[in-house]
């Protein structure tokens, strides 16, 4: 590695570290007030970020006014310093003192995934506060496996898991996961897999998502048909009356056996795009709005970003 990486990496670690130990140490509702802040900044200066955003919040959702989505686009920025408020609070969080930040809503629904005794598979999202989800859930007697991608900087990437890791969770490498799913799931574990990202078209199938064609990951409808495993809908909603984020969990969506697998999975998955599209149609500043969710497009269609556009272009020139 380069003196210069080398360098860099230190850099991105050490600002990491510092961010968060200064605002795990600052008390918990200051911490919330300077993540607003943070957002602030962040809403302002990350312009090609709010570019997307506002491209994405255009495409799915057309009737709204400009200033409509701009607000939104806001409160999204907001919900990410919400979540590094909270995050950087994990190392304080107990068994005793968790339901002072969440509350369940639903959790009959988790345990009915649990005693059908083949697993549990989170659907779930880049949605609310959703790292302290899974670790609220896990402080509380629950722990989970969870799939993740390393962070390009392995300092950062160590700092992350072992803040994720306090509370039992443990996370599954994206790219060794197939096995220790399936293991998971035979041992009546839960798994978490955020399904509402962009994927390549090699490992995604295009089903609708706001009603434009997205890649989607088909890795939870297709062990959900392998394992029977339940799917349970779990997502963290802010209350900002109470100061405490509410853990919804929905009864297990039923999954469709046609005996076709391929259409299986493709009809499951886009059930499963439209359980996440309507939470983040009932909360849209609770969703990351910045990330290219449609950059992915199928043979043969436009790019929708401005940014793919312009590259087009100037390739094709």
């Amino acid at each position: 590695m380069a003196r210069h990486d080398r360098i860099k990496r230190g850099a991105e670690y050490a600002a990491a570290r510092a961010l968060l130990a200064v605002f795990g140490w600052i008390p918990r509702r200051m911490a919330l007030a300077a993540g607003e802040a943070v957002a602030w900044v962040g809403f302002h200066a990350a312009r090609r970020q709010r570019q997307v955003g506002l491209e994405n919040l255009r495409m799915a959702m057309p009737e709204l006014s400009e200033a409509e989505r701009l607000s939104i686009l806001r409160g999204s920025f907001s919900n990410l310093g919400r979540l590094l408020a909270e995050f950087s609070h994990f190392p304080e969080l107990t068994p005793s003192n968790v339901s002072d930040r969440v509350v369940y809503d639903g959790l009959e629904n988790y345990l009915e995934g649990v005693r059908r005794g083949r697993g549990v598979l989170y659907l779930a999202a880049h949605f609310g506060a959703w790292e302290l989800m899974s670790f609220a859930h896990a402080i509380a007697g629950h722990p989970m496996k969870f799939v993740v991608r390393a962070i390009d900087n392995p300092m950062v990437d160590r700092l992350i898991q072992d803040y994720r890791g306090l509370g039992g969770n443990v996370p599954i490498v994206k790219r060794n996961a197939s096995r220790e799913i399936i293991r998971a799931l035979r041992e009546n574990r839960a798994v978490g897999i955020l399904m509402d990202q962009n994927t390549s078209r090699d490992e995604g199938i295009f089903v609708d998502f706001f009603g434009v064609s997205a890649a989607t990951t088909p890795s939870v409808a297709t062990l959900a048909l392998r394992t029977g495993a339940a799917v349970v809908p779990a997502f963290l909603i802010w209350d900002p009356h109470s100061g405490k984020h509410r853990l919804r969990f929905d009864p297990p969506v039923p999954t469709v056996q046609t005996g076709d697998f391929a259409h299986d999975v493709a009809e499951n998955t886009r059930r499963f795009n439209a359980v996440v599209e309507e939470y983040v149609r009932q909360y849209p500043d609770h969703w990351l709005w910045i990330h290219r969710r449609w950059k992915t497009r199928p043979e043969g269609s436009a790019a929708l970003y401005a940014s793919q556009a312009a590259s087009g272009h100037a390739q094709s020139r």
